[in-house]
């Protein structure tokens, strides 16, 4: 690549994965500033902190922001390359696509000729080129990219990332990219982008290949998880245990079935899966299909807890049940469209028993559970067992695999994880 091309680049979005690409940007040498509308976000970065919460990130933030390689605003700045990476969050069976558009507003004013901007959100097919609209009538003085024509002042390109939260720092260099350019020319400029910090295949094609590979890649999991999930209603159904079941048929060279758990969350593979049925709605039946499954899998593990709660209503006690987990993913902090939070706030809403909470990623209880009576969030994960009539691990995280089973005699547990199986 040539040095001189991609002086400063600037990130617009500094969440779960914004910050970490700016900041593994940073530690090549690079100078970046990160753009958060959050004056809070920003202030954190600039002191060398960070908001959320990834192995080893703290660290390389805190050398690249000491070094003055990277720096945090509240609104872009002229800059070589501009990278996207804001929410693309689903409402009303639509992708809200508000963050992408502001987020690109913000650039416009600042771009000039030669410039590079790449979208990195997860996206339906044709959002980069209807960032390129956007941005053309904005700034019409400069010449954007048409798919099939030649020559343009700014490239555009779409290249999704695809890390796995609690190794993201790792996976950003290690994995290989599909970059998806308006043109060739905008996929070979991108190209220069990521020969940065990527040490993997960088795989060109075109943008709406790129940002439907996205969806495909996360559709796949989604429909692998139902399978799992509806295979373990069945199973209980029959009175089989499917965490056996699983262990023994994967032992098949060509089977590899996933685990099941409580639905699905996170900002990706909850989400994605409903851009491709909104974009070919009556072809995606399987699709759609597995996404009913999983979330419908809270609602089955609510009628488990229900009926345990009954039986010890049943005895005359006040129920107190343990909800171990509110992630959406064991390890971690993030609690984006997390099934066990949303189980969580159910019981909660239920107001016929004693919630006690242990999440050892949260100091304190995050969304409706803040503030409610009957809910407590307790650091001590023994204690939350040994108070509890009623033990539901929802997310399996790796403290709570030292839990004594002795801890367990003579409660009703409902284990949606094969903790305890």
């Amino acid at each position: 690549m040539n040095e001189n091309k991609l002086k400063t680049i600037c990130v617009v979005g500094l969440g779960y994965i914004g910050l970490p690409t700016a900041v593994v940007l940073a530690s090549r040498g690079t100078t970046v500033i990160g753009v958060d509308v959050n004056k809070d976000v920003v202030a954190k970065i600039n002191r060398g902190e960070i908001h959320i919460v990834e192995p080893d990130l703290d660290a390389v933030t805190a050398r690249v922001v000491q070094n003055g390689l990277l720096r945090a605003a509240t609104a872009p700045v002229a800059a070589d390359a501009f990278v996207i990476a804001v929410p693309t969050p689903f409402h009303e069976n639509k992708a809200d696509l508000t963050y992408v558009h502001a987020a690109a507003a913000s650039v416009a004013p600042v771009l000039k000729k030669g410039d590079l901007v790449v979208l990195e959100s997860t996206s339906p097919p044709g959002t980069t080129e209807s960032m390129v609209t956007q941005l053309a009538a904005l700034r019409p003085d400069l010449r954007f990219p048409k798919v099939g024509e030649d020559g343009c002042d700014v490239h555009v390109a779409y290249c999704p990332e695809r890390v796995l939260p609690g190794r993201v720092l790792v996976e950003l260099v290690e994995n290989d990219r599909v970059i998806g350019g308006i043109t060739p020319e905008c996929s070979a400029r991108a190209e220069e982008l990521y020969q940065i910090f990527c040490t993997s295949s960088l795989l060109k094609t075109g943008v709406r290949t790129a940002e439907m590979c996205k969806l495909t890649e996360n559709s796949f999991r989604d429909v692998g998880i139902a399978f799992a999930n509806e295979l373990s209603i069945i199973c209980e159904k029959l009175g089989i245990n499917v965490w056996e079941v699983i262990r023994l048929a994967n032992h098949h060279p060509r089977v590899n079935i996933l685990q099941p758990g409580p639905g699905v969350g996170g900002h990706c593979i909850a989400v994605d899966p409903w851009f491709i049925v909104q974009a070919a709605p009556e072809e995606s039946r399987l699709i759609r299909t597995a996404r009913e499954v999983n979330d419908g899998k809270p609602h089955y593990v609510l009628e488990k807890i229900k009926a345990a709660v009954a039986g010890v209503r049943s005895t005359g006690a006040t129920p107190k049940v343990a909800l171990l987990g509110l992630a959406f993913k064991p390890d971690v902090d993030d609690f984006r469209e997390s099934p066990s939070l949303h189980i969580a706030e159910a019981v909660a809403a239920w107001n016929n028993c004693d919630v006690l909470v242990s999440e050892p990623h949260a100091r304190e209880l995050p969304g409706a559970l803040a503030g409610h009576k009957h809910v407590r969030l307790m650091q001590n994960v023994r204690d939350v067992v040994r108070d509890a009539h009623v033990v539901v691990m929802l997310v399996n995280h790796r403290i709570y695999k030292e839990i004594p089973r002795a801890d367990l005699d003579n409660k009703a547990i409902v284990d949606t994880r094969g903790v305890w199986s």
